[in-house]
């Protein structure tokens, strides 16, 4: 989950790569590193932490140089410190790497029997060495192919060459990584993000190949070290989302985009005159399909787990949901009238990309719901619905994950009314109702001030629960894991009518409880659980779509959202769970945007 990019210019590179680094810390900020060749000479500067004190640093003592690479850290192999930081140099070699090697410890121990010295306790080191002893005998792209051989496991590498002070080669299996070109200079980097700013020319690496680059040419080859072309991409050049602008924080910025982003799915995918759906192109005939099966990770799965709701409410279609890293391992029983559909923001997740990976080698019909059409999961998936988000900088997801749910629900509304499961009459209704959804998302977010009301319930808490049923359960869910992955504060999200069954025993006085119950067949169900919770002292924190519903006197604080058709409640009710992990992580000092020991976009396992 670490980022990487190279350049090779007609100039210095060190500050167009700290800017880079910049963009690439959603992947990882526990070090930041990088390397430039001067003089036939690797010119190395490393630190612990963000790439603003590797920034201080340069600043101090400058690093020249037009070939070089640059890294920031998720730690795997060894603590975040300077000797762990990326990049990695012999006396001949420098590399970056963003993956796992799995052998290193066979590697390394085959290698320290030669009487190689390690410095580090990373696994990527091992390349480092790897490449020097091959080099001995061999040219560049020789070396760096006959080390591939040798490693298991997966990466996106960067290396440059002491005596070779032109080129730079990058190589993946696994993790993504991006080739950029420009006049007088070439790139590579983990994501287009990363290259952006200096170019809107991309190439993307297959898995198992290789390429070279020198400021004037870029060749590429498989992972049988032939020649291949490929082909170039323009990026859009809208640079307006890659900016905070008047916010304080990426993921506050991209909360309050979320009517927009819902606007523009919805737009992109709803003909309003016609009030018909445009998604065609079905891999399996609608009709024929016998299952459908959800994978995701964290966020994605979530949006998963609502979507099951809809799918068995509106369709006749059997839904089933999976982990994708417990997907890829199982004993799986695939069947070629299964339609596996991927849900992923950066389209780069590993696990996902790997479960995927499985349905392409057994022959199944995929489809991936991804932001980033670009990706890794988008380009090897027999059919693509992008979320049409935008750049999503936080490594919270927010607008993201309302995203995936809209197009979960698009497409589940249009597999209805295919398969007949729904008269036109309840398709069009259900189009009327989608198209109010940006309005009531604008509604909701003029509740912060409340939701900062109930932030400051949180500050003491030694933990928190949040309780909904039906398709509530799963933005229980969410919600909690908001809390977790920006406050740092123990969260748990429960279907509610299993709090009976263990998790009442966690209850104690003063305990934050989220209970979510829109008004929906659930609503006195869940209303019945809220009150074993209080009977136990727990402090209830109600959010609810019900108007008529009064607030007594054991509710600690209460919201609403706006009445909408109960399908799409679960939407509006995130907003205010959003807000809530927001300002809880701002009372309690939390870095909002990069929050600890986590990456925006997770490319190991």
């Amino acid at each position: 989950m670490c980022g990487i990019i190279g350049i090779a210019s007609n100039r210095p590179v060190s500050m167009n790569i700290i800017n880079s680094l910049k963009k690439l810390e959603y992947r990882g900020y526990d070090s930041a590193g990088l390397a430039t060749l001067t003089n036939n000479t690797i010119n190395e500067k490393k630190c612990s932490g963000r790439v603003e004190e590797l920034e201080k640093i340069l600043f101090k003592n400058p690093s020249n140089g037009n070939i070089g690479i640059g890294h920031v850290r998720w730690a795997t192999h060894g603590i975040p410190n300077v000797v762990n930081a990326h990049p990695h140099s012999s006396e001949q070699v420098s590399v970056v790497h963003n993956g796992i090697i799995e052998n290193s410890d066979e590697i390394k121990t085959e290698l320290e029997a030669k009487g190689l010295k390690f410095k580090s306790q990373t696994d990527t080191e091992v390349i480092t060495l790897l490449i020097t002893e091959a080099l001995k005998e061999n040219k560049p792209l020789e070396s760096v192919f006959k080390t591939l051989k040798k490693l298991k496991g997966s990466f996106a590498l960067g290396i440059i060459f002491k005596n070779f002070s032109n080129i730079i080669i990058g190589a993946r299996r696994g993790s993504p990584l991006a080739v950029g070109y420009s006049k007088d200079e070439n790139y590579i980097g983990s994501d287009s993000y990363a290259l952006k700013s200096m170019t809107n020319k991309i190439s993307y690496l297959n898995d198992g190949e290789l390429c070279l680059l020198t400021k004037d040419e870029v060749s590429f080859y498989d992972e049988n070290l032939n020649k291949v072309n490929k082909k170039i991409l323009t990026m859009s050049e809208n640079e307006a989302q890659t900016n905070k602008g008047e916010y304080k924080h990426f993921m506050f910025k991209e909360i309050v985009e979320q009517p927009i982003t819902v606007k523009d799915c919805i737009d992109e995918y709803v003909d309003s005159l016609k009030k018909n759906i445009n998604i065609i192109n079905f891999p399996i005939k609608p009709q024929n399909i016998n299952k459908i099966v959800l994978i995701g990770c964290g966020t994605a799965y979530n949006s998963c787990l609502t979507a099951k709701y809809w799918f068995e409410e509106l369709t006749s279609v059997d839904v089933e949901i999976d982990i994708a890293s417990e997907f890829r391992y199982r004993k799986l029983k695939l069947n070629p009238n299964n339609l596996y559909i991927f849900v992923s923001q950066s389209g780069e997740t590993a696990d996902t990309a790997a479960a995927l990976d499985i349905c392409k080698k057994n022959n199944v019909k995929t489809c991936s719901i991804v932001n980033v059409i670009e990706s890794t999961i988008a380009r090897n998936s027999d059919w693509v619905l992008p979320i049409h988000a935008g750049i999503e900088i936080g490594v919270a997801s927010t607008k993201a994950f309302l995203g995936q749910l809209t197009v979960l629900y698009i497409l589940c509304l249009k597999l209805a009314f295919i398969r007949k499961d729904i008269t036109e009459d309840t398709y069009i209704k259900n189009i009327s109702n989608l198209k109010k959804l940006p309005d009531a998302i604008k509604k909701c977010l003029e509740s912060e001030n409340d939701v900062q009301l109930m932030a400051k319930e949180f500050i003491s808490a030694k933990g928190s629960m949040f309780l909904g049923r039906g398709s509530s359960y799963p933005i229980a869910l969410e919600g909690a894991l908001k809390l977790k992955e920006l406050s740092y504060l123990h969260a748990e999200g429960y279907p509610a009518g299993e709090m009976k069954h263990g998790p009442l025993a966690l209850i104690e006085e003063g305990l934050p409880v989220v209970v979510i119950a829109p008004k929906d067949k659930y609503f006195e169900k869940t209303i019945s659980n809220m009150q074993e919770v209080i009977a136990r002292g727990g402090k209830i924190l109600f959010i609810t779509d019900n108007k008529k519903e009064s607030l007594n006197e054991n509710i600690r604080f209460g919201l609403r959202v706006p009445h909408i058709d109960n399908l799409l409640t679960p939407i509006l009710l995130t907003l205010p769970l959003q807000m809530l992990a927001y300002h809880v992580a701002l009372l309690k000092n939390c870095d909002v945007d990069k929050p600890r020991n986590l990456a925006k976009s997770v490319t190991v396992e």
